[in-house]
């Protein structure tokens, strides 16, 4: 492990920071998704756990920077920055896009040596199956399918301002995932958990079930009542999971 870096606060918030945690949770957002979208998964979890949330450029208080649309170097920049983390028993937890760049980092780590404890992917198909996608085409058809997702409160979506700021992000993370190619023979030791809604339109339960094909770890699958973002619309019973995890 290398040396933790200034800028480093600038990927990771720690919204509810742990003096002495036995664990550390790294969540990941969901394409279009900032930081403090797992601001309750800090609360709920602390202090006993070291709950990181990534914050990727283009949006919020990193507007300013360009926002990545290349997931392999999305994910090679937030490995360089847990490689610098104290160390500390590390499970991932990724929602949608973020599912797939936990499954990344998860093949980084344990080639570093440091393999997670356990994965949780989440609202996402698994890596090695393909749907033939183009949502960013258009700013109208980046937004038709961020409504059919509900993924964002109605509110933002009918503020024009908001939503054209918040475009440039959306755009380059649906470009990263659409792009992604992972072979059927891509597989990790980390033990994965699949979440995923009986009603989410991009994810359907033999899907869900194909990330046992990916990990030599075993995999197992919740299933919970709701669309993609069910994690929001069933949050206590997610974080049941969670808390049952780190009970372990």
């Amino acid at each position: 492990m290398t040396q933790p870096s200034p800028g480093d606060e600038v990927w990771c918030r720690r919204f509810h920071p742990a003096d002495k945690p036995t664990a550390r949770l790294v969540c990941l957002p969901h394409a279009g998704g900032s930081a403090p979208f797992f601001l309750p998964v800090a609360a709920e979890l602390s202090p006993d756990v070291d709950v990181v949330a990534i914050q990727y450029p283009g949006r919020q208080d990193r507007r300013a920077e360009a926002p990545v649309d290349d997931l392999t170097v999305l994910v090679d920049r937030i490995h360089q920055v847990l490689r610098r983390q104290p160390d500390l028993p590390l499970t991932l937890f990724g929602h949608s896009m973020g599912a797939v760049i936990g499954f990344e980092l998860a093949r980084r780590l344990e080639a570093d040596g440091r393999p997670p404890v356990r994965l949780f992917a989440s609202g996402r198909r698994a890596p090695g199956t393909h749907r033939d996608e183009t949502t960013f085409t258009s700013d109208a058809a980046t937004m038709a399918e961020v409504r059919r997702l509900s993924g964002t409160a109605a509110a933002l979506l009918d503020d024009e301002e908001m939503m054209r700021a918040a475009l440039p992000a959306l755009r380059a993370d649906y470009r990263a995932i659409e792009a992604y190619r992972c072979g059927p023979d891509a597989v990790v030791d980390t033990p994965i958990t699949v979440l995923t809604g009986d009603n989410d339109p991009k994810t359907t339960l033999d899907e869900a079930k194909a990330w046992d094909r990916h990990t030599r770890g075993g995999c197992d699958l919740r299933v919970f009542t709701g669309g993609h973002f069910f994690i929001s619309e069933r949050s206590a019973e997610v974080m049941q999971v969670l808390k049952e995890h780190f009970r372990k």
